[in-house]
């Protein structure tokens, strides 16, 4: 009767599952961790090391968290633990953007849907149902958040709608105003007209939209040089309803521009060709843009008259082309370093009241600024000809504006041409509605004003930027932004604790008038200043009769751009500057660039030392993600499905500094790329079942491949290090998962099966191999908790225990990085196992040919052998190359290999010949070995197998 030798084999044992259902099992893994209180374990056991501090910037608490949100939450998970792994106090204060217009348009949609307006309730009560509003949805975000393995003080977030962050904004804005550099001036803006409020430019959508464009003559009236005599500037424009704002025309001095007359026109054109013995029209255009223009105008032949270079122009005066209208100034013609010939006419039309660039070449020359549009995107009363014509409707539509103006203007002679453009064009993020620039009187923090722009800019140079080309791109913002507009005319938000005198319009710029303000909004909060009564804030140096009470509140990004004052200086297991900010790369133009503002105005330099960016999520097809396409992956959804750790291994495993992309497929082969990580973790586990420190053996005096093992250790150790430092994880991630699948499980695993489940238990060789997995548990399970910060720490458990000796709960988070000694990095040693690796893929690719020829079944029944030069030969000195190659036996052969043999392209002269090995099969190692049968009390097993049954009793089956 055969005997049953499976109980003295060493197989893996574990009670680490090899399922990860993980949808089921984080969740208690998570309670563990809030039992324990680990995140104030992780504080107290980090006491007086060295502080890296992650600010987080605060998502916007309104909805459920979206990929996006929890790529942005996981990546700072990844950058925290494993700051925390390096040996570093790495605490994480989570918040909120509380304040502004989002969160306010719901509320007042649902006024809206009960056909009432927001105004019609006092102002109180409709803070309070925003601050509610808020309040839900910090809640819904909090346990996702949590859910996706975020450690941080979640019991003690901040919110900016907190008594104490109000009352410091209260204190920055108040900062500002002290040192002259908050002002109230009148310039444009873009506004919505839905919204009915300035919007900044991070609150701005571009998309594509459809313009009427319009070419429009202008008369010339004064001439500085002969040819302009009777010639019309040409106009181009994709805002008709401008025109009534027209105050000048700008060119460039450098572009060569042309007088052409008209000779000739095609049919329906509005151009003058020659008639009754008169000359065609005489038109100014830019040399390069004529073609273009006369195919508009349809002018189908014309004669240059003159050609000058636009400095010619200085001195040119023109006639509004309604003029006798109401439009009766003169309209000069002035240089413009903005002016470009990539379309148009290179003469630009300028309405000081509607555009940046308008506005400033206005103020140079004394151009006054002409408001003609409400903020219900109405005409003035004031504006001769379109008063009550609409620009934009309440609904965002176009109104009848466009139209009306250039009936008008082609009436009155004006129109040369008409089409129209689908371009890129403002939009609010939140109507998703055109937005128009309005000139309206805003409060601004000056640039120039104390140096703002120059701090920041020298601040920009003195930040680390994660990816580099960051610094440009904000860099670039910086220096051409106009000055910061901080005034919003909504009710949800930090209000402008500003006074101004009612004769001089002058702002009342006292500190104490600022403390009293501060004082009670950290008591009341923010409602304070609408419901108190200016005496108290005011005081007795100053009669509330001659002072106006501002209503505007701050734009949100003055919140967040100030959130470094109120959290980071204000906590103590933080520090200011912080370590890291991490966002988006839209962040460039929003908390970035508004921090970097706010911080620069009042201490002189950024709050942050490091700024790191990561990319947009799109779909599997590099899409955007929306309802319509019906591609939307919800991070709820895969943690139900799949669990967190696959969503975690997907950003480790994504390159973060581009867009990066996810779906089913996506989905799947990360999740395929967890089973091996777990897989490795459980064999880990499984051959160290039993494991005893006093079972190690020193490496020096281990086997060569354990000493390789080791090797790769050192290497990965570095590796790992550098890349937490340098906030490289797709490099962490792909060195990992390469150590696990290819090191390890298809090699070294491989290769010591053998010993690991058939030598004697307390055989040397047999401990150097569990010593080594030891080792690399000890270090790969940490390595990978920052990723897979649930698994890991289960897998810890499995060989720890939950709890240490003291009865204090365990878990891999509290531990660091192994200690990995320099002594264990060998590059010869690295190197000679690399070349005896690629001798064993020749070996392995002919063994899979015979098996899948079916001349052998498992590569144990398979002799090798293995023709090498004679320096490979060499190589191979004292290596088992029947363990090696997993065959029963093998020999080198330092000859050219037969024409039979098996090679691979890329090494030459080797190559394997596989023959079917002599003797019989162990019935315990299976192993065919001409040695079985010279046991007698052994007669089916070899001589290694022999001796280790002799010692552990058997049974026959």
């Amino acid at each position: 009767m055969p005997t049953d030798y499976r109980p003295t084999v060493f197989l893996p044992k574990t009670d680490f599952p090899m399922r990860g259902d993980l949808p089921n099992r984080e969740p208690v893994i998570l309670a563990r961790w809030e039992e324990m209180g680990l995140y104030k374990k992780l504080r107290e056991i980090s006491k007086g090391r060295e502080k890296f501090v992650l600010h987080d910037g605060p998502p916007y608490a309104n909805g459920e968290p979206h990929l996006g949100t929890a790529l942005n939450k996981i990546l700072k998970d990844i950058v925290n633990r494993g700051q925390q792994m390096l040996g570093k106090d790495a605490p994480y204060v989570p918040g909120w953007d509380c304040h502004g217009l989002p969160i306010e348009w719901i509320v007042e949609e649902q006024y809206r849907k009960k056909k009432q307006s927001k105004d019609s309730v006092p102002i109180a009560q409709f803070r309070k149902e925003c601050r509610d509003f808020a309040a839900h949805w910090i809640e819904v975000q909090k346990r996702d958040f949590k859910r996706l393995g975020v450690v941080g003080d979640w019991d003690n977030p901040y919110l900016t709608m907190s008594f104490d962050a109000e009352a410091q904004i209260v204190r920055e804005i108040g900062k500002f105003l002290m040192n002259g550099g908050l002002y109230k001036g009148a310039k444009p803006v873009l506004w919505s007209v839905v919204e009915q409020t300035a919007l900044a430019e991070a609150e701005v959508e571009y998309h594509d939209h459809r313009s009427t464009t319009v070419w429009v003559r202008f008369p010339v009236a004064k001439a500085s040089r002969p040819s302009l005599h009777h010639a019309a500037a040409v106009i181009w424009t994709t805002t008709p309803w401008t025109l009534p704002g027209n105050r000048a025309i700008a060119y460039s001095p450098d572009l060569e521009y042309a007088v052409i007359q008209v000779d000739e026109v095609g049919e329906g054109s509005r151009a003058i060709a020659p008639r009754d013995g008169a000359l065609g029209e005489k038109l100014i255009v830019a040399m390069s843009l004529i073609e273009d223009f006369c195919k508009e105008a349809g002018i189908t032949r014309h004669t240059v008259v003159d050609l000058f270079p636009g400095s010619a122009l200085a001195g040119t005066v023109a006639k509004h082309p309604l003029f006798g209208q109401g439009y009766d100034f003169e309209v000069p013609l002035l240089s413009a370093g903005f002016v470009e010939a990539d379309a148009g006419t290179g003469l630009v039309h300028i309405a000081p009241n509607a555009g940046m660039d308008d506005w400033q070449l206005g103020m140079e020359h004394g151009i006054p600024v002409i408001d003609t549009v409400g903020p219900d995107g109405v005409y003035l009363p004031s504006v001769p000809l379109f008063a009550g014509r609409v620009v934009y409707r309440p609904d965002g539509k176009s109104g009848d504006a466009n139209e009306t103006v250039i009936a008008a203007v082609e009436a009155a002679g004006g129109l040369l041409a008409r089409s129209v453009l689908v371009h890129s064009y403002p939009h609010s993020w939140r109507s998703k509605a055109p937005l128009i620039f309005r000139n309206t009187p805003q409060w601004f923090i000056s640039m120039e004003t104390n140096g703002l722009r120059a701090a920041a800019l020298k601040a920009i140079n003195d930040t680390r930027w994660v990816p580099p080309q960051g610094k440009n791109r904000i860099g670039a913002m910086i220096e051409g932004r106009p000055d910061w507009c901080v005034s919003r005319q909504r009710a949800w938000g930090v209000p402008i604790p500003i006074f101004t005198n009612k004769k001089t319009g002058e702002p009342l710029r006292d500190q104490a008038v600022i403390d009293r303000v501060a004082a009670a909004v950290e008591r009341e909060g923010a409602d304070a200043w609408f419901s108190a009564d200016p005496r108290e804030f005011l005081g007795n140096a100053y009669d509330p009769a001659e002072w106006d009470q501002v209503t505007d509140i701050i734009e949100v990004w003055f919140d967040s751009g100030s959130t470094h004052a109120f959290v980071l200086e204000q906590r103590p297991e933080l520090k200011w500057p912080a370590s890291l900010y991490l966002e988006g790369s839209d962040q460039h133009r929003g908390w970035f660039h508004s921090s970097l503002l706010e911080s620069c105005g009042t201490r002189g330099r950024a709050p942050y030392e490091a700024v790191l960016t990561h990319g947009f999520v799109l779909d599997e097809a590099g899409r955007k993600m929306s309802k319509s396409l019906g591609n939307v992956v919800a991070p709820q959804d895969v943690m139900r499905q799949s669990g967190a750790d696959i969503l975690r291994l997907w950003v480790a495993g994504s390159d973060y500094s581009e867009d990066i992309r996810i779906g089913p497929e996506i989905l799947k082969r990360f999740g395929d790329t967890y089973r091996r990580l777990r897989n490795t973790l459980r064999y880990l586990l499984g051959a160290l079942e039993g494991y005893s420190p006093r079972e190690a053996v020193p490496a020096a005096e281990m086997p060569e491949l354990e000493r390789w093992v080791l090797h790769r250790l050192a290497e990965l150790d570095r590796l790992v290090r550098r890349a937490v430092e340098d906030f490289d994880f797709h490099a962490m991630f792909t060195a990992l998962h390469n150590f696990c699948a290819v090191d390890l499980s298809a090699f070294y695993f491989d290769v010591r099966k053998d010993r690991l489940y058939c030598n004697a238990a307390d055989d040397p060789a047999r401990r150097a191999a569990r010593t080594v997995m030891d080792r690399t548990f000890d270090c790969l399970a940490r390595w990978l908790a920052p990723i897979i910060c649930y698994t890991a720490d289960e897998a810890w458990l499995t060989r720890h225990g939950a709890e240490d000796d003291q009865g204090h709960g365990r878990s891999i988070h509290l531990e660091t990085f192994a200690e990995v000694p320099e002594t264990w990095l060998d590059p010869a040693l690295g190197e000679r196992w690399s070349q005896l690796r690629d001798l064993r893929r020749v070996a392995t690719g002919a063994l899979e040919l015979e098996r899948a020829a079916k001349r052998i079944g498992s590569s144990l029944q398979a002799a090798i052998d293995l023709y090498v030069p004679a320096k490979a030969a060499s190589l191979l000195r004292d290596v088992d190359l029947a363990e090696l190659c997993i065959t029963s036996s093998g020999s080198v052969i330092a000859a050219p290999p037969p024409a039979d043999a098996f090679a691979l392209p890329d090494l030459q002269g080797i190559g394997v010949v596989v023959r079917d090995a002599p003797g019989t099969k162990c019935e315990r190692c299976w192993r065919v070995l001409p040695e079985v049968g010279s046991v007698t009390e052994h007669a089916d097993l070899c001589h290694r197998c022999a001796d280790v049954v002799s010692h552990v009793p058997v049974a026959a089956e």
